[in-house]
């Protein structure tokens, strides 16, 4: 199985592997968003396409980020009760990766505001828990409200519950 993982270009330029167009992907989810977070230590920052479902984990070495990157989803979706044969479906059709550049806007405003409140929360603490702050975040409205915000959780388990995603 395949998934895209659309990466700005300052992560483009830390990955350093070539970029191709997307291709169709195989998981459910679809495909993913991710940028650098240069704080220490550094992080990536990765965000669904398709639910705003948010997984931060840490970036180096960005080399291996897409095959690390399976296991931080894995445990971001355990910590949101997601039903154990969607996990596994999902993270068995992401064994190959295909570095894409960003092209959805929306999806990149999103992920600034992101980053902007993980810092906020990060500053808050002091120390990092990848996966305890990708479920803060994923309580957290994101989109235009007008249009009625996406709760990237709700989202989620419309998604795997079979419902369709506005």
């Amino acid at each position: 199985g395949m998934f895209n993982l659309h990466c700005t270009k300052k992560l483009l330029d830390r990955i350093k592997s070539k970029v191709e167009n997307p291709r169709q992907g195989t998981t459910r989810l679809g495909s993913w968003y991710a940028t650098a977070l240069f704080w220490k230590p550094q992080m990536a920052l990765v965000v669904n396409e398709r639910t705003l479902l948010l997984v931060l984990l840490p970036l180096a070495p960005a080399a291996t980020l897409a095959q690390r990157f399976p296991v931080a989803l894995r445990d971001v979706l355990r910590a949101l009760d997601t039903p154990g044969e969607f996990i596994d479906s999902e993270i068995s059709g992401m064994s190959e990766v295909v570095y894409a550049k960003t092209a959805n806007r929306s999806v990149l405003g999103v992920m600034n505001e992101f980053a902007y409140l993980a810092e906020g929360y990060r500053d808050q603490g002091g120390s990092i828990d990848p996966v305890a702050l990708s479920l803060k975040l994923a309580g957290t409205p994101c989109g235009p409200l007008y249009k009625g915000a996406v709760f990237p959780d709700k989202a989620l388990r419309e998604l795997v519950h079979g419902g369709a995603i506005h």
